[in-house]
């Protein structure tokens, strides 16, 4: 379906490179997300009732792709099938993410995909590994240390989610990339919802060694309220 979408519906839309991963894909189909959400509607209305096996084959198919297009697809349909997404193990994150490069790519995932109430369900398998992407080699898995955070810190006020948020930053305020020093800011942004004091009190005890993006931008949020 992607690839007759691109031929039928030819587009020029394309995501910079840094951003898309591009330059590490072989093939991409520049597919709008329109055309995307094109796709999913029609794949939903004809397989409405799929398996939770073949749903999971057909995800570790689209991350093996060579395309971003199939990647970014991935991530959509953990939003169209909540009820299948729900039975996603931490453990196919961390196969699908090893397939992940670019800003784009990596969010697709885990940009507000797995709520609060989905992560603490199984804390002892999320801990873990959210605890291990953050110590890991993989760029992409730092980044996702972090953004897999975002949506459940803004959804509750939890202690658990807290202290994680807290000790993965920890982790990561002395990297220099922008995949990451960006991360820390979003998700220290993300938390001044539910967790403000905290939050303020967090960039009073490490102004000196947190990325000076994240410190501008999560102060200027508290003040301001706005991104």
């Amino acid at each position: 379906m992607v690839e007759k979408e691109s031929k039928t519906n030819p587009t020029y839309y394309k995501l910079p490179v840094g951003y898309s991963g591009d330059k590490n894909s072989k093939k991409d189909y520049n597919l709008s997300n329109p055309q995307i959400r094109h796709i999913l509607n029609t794949f939903k209305q004809n397989h409405s009732n799929i398996e939770s096996s073949e749903f999971l084959k057909l995800l570790n198919s689209l991350y093996k792709g060579i395309s971003s297009t199939e990647k970014y697809i991935s991530g959509y349909l953990l939003e169209y099938y909540p009820n299948l997404r729900k039975q996603v193990k931490p453990k196919n994150l961390d196969q699908w993410i090893n397939n992940l490069v670019g800003w784009a790519q990596i969010d697709s995932l885990c940009q507000s995909r797995f709520s609060a109430e989905e992560i603490l369900s199984n804390w002892k398998e999320w801990k873990k590994l959210l605890t291990e992407f953050s110590k890991s080699p993989n760029i992409s898995k730092k980044r996702a240390s972090l953004v897999l955070l975002t949506k459940p810190v803004r959804d509750i006020r939890n202690d658990k989610l807290k202290e994680l948020a807290f000790e993965n930053i920890d982790q990561l305020k002395s990297e220099k990339d922008i995949l990451i020093t960006k991360a820390i800011s979003w998700l220290l942004r993300d938390m001044i919802k539910n967790y403000r004091e905290e939050v303020i009190r967090y960039l009073e005890d490490n102004k000196d060694s947190l990325p000076k993006i994240a410190l501008r931008e999560t102060t200027r949020k508290l003040k301001t309220g706005k991104k």
